[in-house]
């Protein structure tokens, strides 16, 4: 069963009542296995979990990777055998340098506790350069290029996969899309069944897919073993640089054959640094090698193959690879999906994002998670694309802009965190990541050629969700300044109020729930001034989620005196619990201190937003804001407190 949990360590009123919670930067040497509880999951279960999951994306590329990497080549209507191998050379290299060497042996060593992504090394670089405002605007940037790799990985790789129903009959044609459109619904739905669930169902299917992959391209390597020169770096040096431009559009292309990695770092939450090393070099990357290569050799046999991964296959076995390849498409969009559920936690926790539910999927495991809202989103994001874009090879355009821009991204962070934070010597740093900063350059350079044939589609989605992120966070900077005038110290209030007579003690306890325990909440003062009256108990109460699934009772609440009518709280739960804090209040009877729900009154401020006359931000970004803070997450329903003891302070607010 699916549990929510509160998205950062302190949890108060919602979000656009208070300041957002910053995630700390942790040690890049961290066990992944020991913040995500790893050793209570099997190793070979997390490895098998990580190959339905992690390269799902990487793993169908050979559907249409190879196919739009020739298309330069077959312009001129000629197809060299030195142009074949070249672009065969161009993806093997860049699956090893891109994929094994930065990905998969470098930054999987780079977590944040165990949390892998752009965001994660945003927040580590940004802490070691003391806050800088220059990386936090690249990590706003890179989230916003992914999440748009988010919603065109799916629409590409389903269509892809379905569109080898019209190599069996062009009757199929017509169906392509409805059936593409069904696919991407069911995939959407399956989401909230958990992480776990979906890799237990699709790490199979995807060993499967991997296997079969290999096998269906060996009898042709072995039929014509010359395409083993394409191991040779020399052929895809000699296709760059005797094709002129033509070189740099195929290198757009051959980019398409590497587009989960980005994916694979950003799901290191899920599955842990060693499952996912060992799923890559064991099996993963041995047999997409082995089907880039068939499909050379079957290029190579017959030039004017139009699909050569199909047609790798006999006529026979058709159908069932193409059913296959659909189950392995939707394995894909599942990568990317993980990744940004990973990705929008990271983002709420950072404050870039509103407070949204965050349901733990995994008891054993916290970095699996489901996001309703984020799931959504997406989901309508890539039916929209589908519908519009209709083919596969018209989504391949927009899909290298979006992945190469996250990629050029995570390697800058990754240099700052090689020098920074693993204190390595700034030129050692540069060794180890200008060389991906150059080949992944080059690679933007290419995607860029396709600005106008749909590469604007990322940039378009990116633009919109960073002034999203931006607005979001500015107009908190804005609001917490505001409020910030007006504070009052809780030990300063509460020294007040014990020599002022201006106030009557009414019987009961009043319970004001903060995410600043230090700071005298607001709902406290507006209940002073209007009702003139203070209770006979007091509580300051904040909310904490620890990173273990459940957290003793004995240790949960912590409560200490600050006046004679006033106490400081603070409670905590673990992430795979469901707060409740009436029922968390009553163990308090231990320390002494009496609780009677219906004695009880528990307070919230509510802020109501408008847009100020001379805001600090231009009126169509106040209403973003507002927009935004509106749909956050209530905290009463989330706390489980009884509606009929809740009293909401309205305050209103300008921004």
């Amino acid at each position: 069963m699916t549990q929510p949990v509160t998205p950062s360590m302190s949890a108060g009123p919602a979000p656009g009542e208070g300041g957002p919670v910053a995630a700390s930067a942790g040690s890049v040497d961290a066990s992944d296995e020991a913040a995500h509880g790893h050793a209570k999951t099997g190793f070979w279960s997390l490895a098998i979990g990580s190959v339905g999951v992690v390269y799902g994306d990487i793993g169908t590329s050979p559907l249409y990777a190879f196919r739009e990497a020739l298309a330069p080549a077959r312009a001129d209507g000629i197809l060299l055998e030195d142009e074949v191998l070249g672009t065969t050379s161009l993806i093997i290299w860049a699956l090893l340098l891109i994929v094994t060497v930065k990905y998969v042996i470098i930054l999987l060593r780079m977590d944040n506790k165990g949390e892998g992504g752009i965001l994660s090394l945003m927040a580590q670089a940004r802490h070691a350069l003391g806050g800088s405002t220059v990386v936090f605007m690249l990590g706003l940037l890179g989230a916003s290029l992914f999440y748009g790799d988010s919603v065109i990985t799916p629409a590409i790789s389903v269509l892809s996969a379905v569109e080898g129903l019209k190599l069996v009959t062009p009757a199929f044609e017509q169906f392509v899309l409805p059936i593409t459109v069904v696919i991407i619904v069911g995939l959407f739905l399956v989401q909230s069944r958990g992480t776990a669930r979906v890799a237990t169902f699709f790490g199979p299917i995807m060993v499967v897919w991997f296997l079969a992959l290999a096998l269906t391209a060996l009898p042709h390597v072995v039929a014509n073993p010359v395409v083993l020169w394409a191991f040779n770096p020399w052929y895809a040096l000699h296709y760059l640089l005797g094709h002129g431009t033509g070189a740099l559009v195929a290198l757009g292309a051959v980019f398409l054959a590497v587009t989960g990695a980005e994916a694979l770092f950003a799901d290191l939450g899920h599955f842990g640094r060693r499952p996912i090393q060992v799923a890559w070099l064991g099996l993963v990357a041995p047999c997409l090698v082995m089907n880039y290569l068939g499909q050379t050799a079957l290029v190579l046999a017959k030039p004017d193959t139009t699909d050569p991964f199909y047609q790798l296959v006999p006529d026979w076995a058709l159908i069932p690879m193409v059913l296959l390849a659909t189950m392995a498409t939707v394995t894909a969009s599942q990568a990317v999906l993980t990744g940004a559920f990973s990705l929008s936690r990271q983002a709420i926790q950072l404050g870039m994002l509103p407070r949204m539910e965050i349901r733990h999927t995994s008891e054993s495991h916290s970095g699996q998670i489901y996001l309703p809202q984020i799931n959504m989103l997406l989901g309508l994001g890539v039916i929209i694309l589908a519908i519009v874009f209709r083919s596969s090879s018209a989504l391949a355009s927009a899909y290298g802009i979006a992945v190469t821009g996250t990629m050029l991204l995570t390697a800058a962070m990754g240099y700052v965190v090689l020098w920074k934070v693993m204190k390595l010597s700034p030129l050692i740093a540069a060794a180890i990541m200008m060389p991906f900063i150059v080949i992944e350059a080059l690679f933007l350079l290419s995607n860029l050629m396709k600005l106008h044939e749909g590469g604007y589609v990322p940039l378009l989605l990116a633009g919109g969700l960073m002034i999203t992120m931006w607005t979001w966070v500015r107009g908190v900077a804005i609001l917490t300044k505001k409020t910030r005038k007006t504070d009052v110290p809780l030990t300063e209030l509460v020294g007040m109020l014990e020599k002022s007579s201006s106030y009557q003690h009414v019987k009961g306890t009043a319970v004001f729930l903060t995410s600043d325990p230090e700071i005298a909440p607001a709902a406290l003062l507006h209940n002073m001034k209007h009702n003139k009256v203070v209770h006979e108990k007091n509580v300051v109460l904040t909310i904490e989620t620890v990173d273990t699934p459940r957290f003793p009772d004995t240790e949960r609440v912590r409560i200490e005196p600050v006046g004679p009518h006033f106490h400081r709280a603070v409670m905590r739960f673990g992430y795979m619990e469901t707060p409740n804090i009436p029922k968390a209040l009553t163990l308090l009877r231990k320390e002494g201190f009496k609780f009677d729900i219906m004695s009880t009154s528990f307070f919230l401020s509510r802020r109501s937003i408008r847009p100020a006359a001379h805001s600090g931000m231009p009126l169509w970004q106040d209403r973003i804001f507002i927009t935004l803070a509106k749909n956050a997450n209530d905290a009463t329903d989330f706390f489980q407190i009884p509606t009929g003891r809740v009293v909401e302070v309205g305050t209103q607010v300008t921004v």
